[in-house]
């Protein structure tokens, strides 16, 4: 099993957004700038409407990469972490995960999502399988 070091599970905890990359029916890559968080050695994200895209993409193949851009560098390049990973959707409980992820991703005391009653969603808990990057996490 491949787990997040302790300096990959702080990026993402800083809030940075992901770029997930999911497949295409011909094989191609659809790509989405999500909010991700931590689960244990799971990513997971929370998603309200499940006819996306996205989420078609992940029930029909659960493979997945996901890329994020870290604050640090070296002579001028961004060091960034990229995570593959497969995923495994659950229905349910995607306000509650959004709200979590709001108090980082727009602040402390954020009132997310900005609707009554929103539905319950699909959360993909991602399971990483390889970590590649340039940083400290891609030892």
């Amino acid at each position: 099993m491949v787990r997040l070091n302790p300096a990959a599970r702080a990026l993402i905890e800083s809030g940075p957004l992901a770029h997930l990359v999911t497949l295409n029916n011909d094989g191609s890559p659809q790509v989405s700038v999500i909010w991700v968080g931590l689960d244990g050695d799971d990513l997971v994200s929370g998603h309200l409407d499940g006819s996306q895209l996205k989420m078609r993409n992940m029930a029909r193949d659960p493979r997945v990469a996901l890329s994020f851009e870290a604050p640090g560098g070296n002579s001028g390049l961004r060091e960034y972490l990229v995570v593959h990973g497969l995923v495994t959707l659950t229905e349910g409980g995607a306000p509650e995960l959004l709200h979590r992820l709001a108090q980082t991703y727009i602040g402390p005391g954020t009132d997310f999502p900005p609707m009554p009653n929103p539905p319950p969603g699909t959360i993909a808990h991602i399971r990483v399988v390889k970590i590649t990057g340039a940083g400290d996490w891609a030892a």
